[in-house]
């Protein structure tokens, strides 16, 4: 096993090293000047998010696919993971981190644009699509739209199942003293009550779960910022200064560099909110939208909502109480959190767990859905006449064996899981690349046609 842990660390560093934050970041800004910079219709696409779309085909309003992918990206990484990529690489670190998110909303557009545009509606009446789909459909490259489907069911058991199931029974053992076998099951039976009713249930769950923990986690961040009054501001402009000259933040960065800054902080940028890593254009493929268009400015709120406010609200709070509290260890992303939260009279140590437990949870629902859907086109895609009949039982069979494997997640060491998922999440990322940098002038003819065209209100 150690054998094992050790190719997949050395594996997973390969893949997420310079070569993937340079396409990743490179397809942000490529796409933001091809598209004409949809980020200026951000106001358009939160509008669009919050209405429904009468008549529309999909399975979800809207909001349910926003809620859906935004429950699988909002995670224990805003949280933790941004305090790692400023104990790592200084508080510059947060400021790529927000350029990351700003490239990244055209990319997430791309992508649901993508997925509308092929997607396809099953036997059952339900409606499908992805990257598999758009490099099949669009590209003719069903080989490489398989591997995209296998990475994806891969990645759905790691990084969105057993290693957040581990996370909330850790947390739940360390905080409240319950046994991880109780917390196993307590939230595979909760997982169980959502994922067995499928999309519309998930998303059901979702459009609630999601703006709730979102609300209170950012309010809790508002009063760590109130409390820190006087040394926001200096934490912002020790942000954007550091970015540039990490040594501006003395102390115990002195040895960080830009390059630190630069790859902490795009590296957590791209990790949280997966712009551009093909997961969050499956369930926006699903969405009750008249146009691609319409769905694509809808999905590039969510990298804003992730990124671009979550992340940054997170990093500030951390900067500007390591400035108000110099006693503060920031050599510990986890302690920084801790730390910063606590502070907070009372209730900031149980809002804090309560924050991660949720978005943890969150992250089993949205994935779930995910790895469902690549399942789904490996096995029944393509089927004779029982192709209904296969379609429900590779569907609750996946669903079943999730739900299995949360409880296993929560009570065994996960560290060669971690390292697995995390080279899962990188290889989903590279057939979805290929097929938003080909199919770009796909892409970019929708969007002159009906955004710049003024055409958003057309059925297709």
């Amino acid at each position: 096993m150690d054998a094992i842990n050790d190719f997949f660390t050395l594996l997973s560093s390969f893949l997420w090293g310079w070569p993937m934050i340079v396409l990743l970041l490179g397809t942000h800004v490529f796409l933001t000047f091809r598209l004409g910079v949809p980020q200026r219709r951000l106001l358009t696409g939160i509008r669009m998010s919050v209405k429904k779309d009468p008549g529309a085909e999909g399975d979800v309003s809207q909001f349910g696919a926003l809620a859906t992918a935004l429950a699988a990206t909002i995670g224990t990484g805003n949280i933790v993971g941004v305090a790692t990529a400023v104990a790592l690489g200084g508080p510059g670190a947060v400021l790529w981190c927000w350029l990351t998110g700003i490239f990244g909303m055209a990319t997430k557009y791309a992508e649901g644009l993508l997925a509308v545009k092929y997607r396809v509606k099953g036997s059952d009446g339900h409606t499908y699509g992805g990257p598999m789909y758009a490099l099949e459909r669009g590209l003719n490259m069903k080989w490489l739209a398989v591997l995209f489907a296998v990475f994806t069911a891969l990645a759905s058991f790691g990084i969105g199942c057993t290693v957040q199931a581990n996370s909330i029974a850790l947390l739940a053992n360390e905080t409240f003293g319950l046994p991880t076998w109780l917390v196993g099951l307590a939230v595979s039976l909760l997982a169980a009550a959502v994922i067995l009713g499928g999309v519309k249930s998930i998303a059901r769950v979702c459009t609630v779960l999601v703006p709730f923990m979102a609300v209170l986690y950012v309010v809790g961040c508002i009063v760590i910022l109130v409390m820190n009054g006087s040394y926001v501001w200096p934490a912002v402009k020790l942000i954007v200064v550091s970015a540039f000259n990490p040594s501006a933040a003395g102390g115990g960065f002195v040895g960080a560099t830009v390059m630190m800054a630069m790859r902490f902080g795009i590296a957590r940028g791209l990790f949280s909110n997966e712009s551009g890593m093909g997961s969050a254009p499956i369930v926006a493929a699903a969405a009750q939208t008249r146009n691609p268009v319409r769905q694509a400015l809808v999905s590039s709120t969510g990298t804003f909502w992730d990124t671009v406010i979550i992340c940054a609200l997170t990093g500030i709070v951390l900067v500007s109480s390591i400035m108000a509290y110099p006693d503060i260890s920031y050599t510990d992303g986890g302690a920084l959190t801790k730390v910063a939260f606590s502070k907070i009279p009372y209730i900031g140590a149980p809002l804090l767990t309560f924050g991660i437990l949720t978005f943890a949870f969150s992250t089993i629902l949205g994935w779930s859905y995910y790895g469902e859907s690549a399942v789904n086109y490996l096995e029944v895609k393509g089927g004779k006449g029982d192709e209904e009949v296969k379609e429900v039982y590779h569907s609750r069979f996946y669903r079943i064996l999730y739900i299995v494997a949360l409880f296993f997640g929560s009570i065994i060491n996960l560290d060669v899981i971690w390292n697995i998922a995390d080279c899962m999440n990188a290889l989903m990322a590279i057939p979805n690349l290929v097929a938003l940098l080909l199919l770009n002038g796909v892409a970019a003819r929708e969007t002159k046609e009906f955004l710049w065209g003024n055409r958003l209100d057309e059925t297709v």
